[in-house]
């Protein structure tokens, strides 16, 4: 496995898992929000991220958390594993509602310099609806894009950590 890309719900894990398969495969992490969002939580032009998301998905290795389902078709047929972090809609919401305590006055380490942690009623719903509305159509995608690429959907804890224990032992940081 050379390239992982990791989808899922906010609050499901994803950046947490991608730091830790990263580490551990030894591979680049791209975090796809730090391409993105722009100070002050501006999106980019489309074209200008699709071509920027292209040229993410044809490096020869990368763990790449993050959904925009409007570049599946550039990165989804690049993957050779799709990891869908998928933990109860409720999990989620509780660790959204940590992560915005847990960084109330700083950047998350996954986010731009200028995109401070926020929470509204918008990105709320988002969360609860993502296991009726995005799942199915990044599963889709997945059938449609790239029928042979192998899905691993991840629920729990427990079966995080069962995967991650297959996976080779961290590699020490290099200093």
């Amino acid at each position: 496995m050379r390239r992982i890309l990791i989808v899922g719900s906010s609050g499901a894990g994803k950046s947490t898992l991608a730091r830790a398969v990263a580490r551990r495969l030894d591979l680049p992490l791209i975090h796809l929000d730090r391409y993105y969002w722009r100070p002050g939580w501006t999106a980019p032009v489309d074209a200008d991220f699709r071509a920027e998301v292209a040229a993410l998905a044809a490096r020869p290795a990368w763990v790449m958390d993050g959904n925009y389902g409007s570049t599946l078709d550039l990165r989804l047929p690049r993957a050779d594993l799709l990891v869908l972090c998928d933990p109860s809609r409720l999990r989620c919401l509780a660790r959204v509602l940590r992560r915005r305590w847990t960084y109330r006055a700083t950047s998350r380490p996954d986010l731009p310099e200028g995109c401070p942690e926020q929470l509204d009623l918008q990105f709320l719903r988002y969360v609860w609806t993502y296991p009726r509305r995005s799942r199915p159509r990044v599963l889709a995608a997945a059938r449609t894009i790239a029928p042979d690429l192998p899905v691993l959907r991840l629920r729990t804890r427990r079966q995080v950590h069962r995967w991650l224990a297959t996976l080779p032992p961290p590699v020490p940081s290099r200093k």
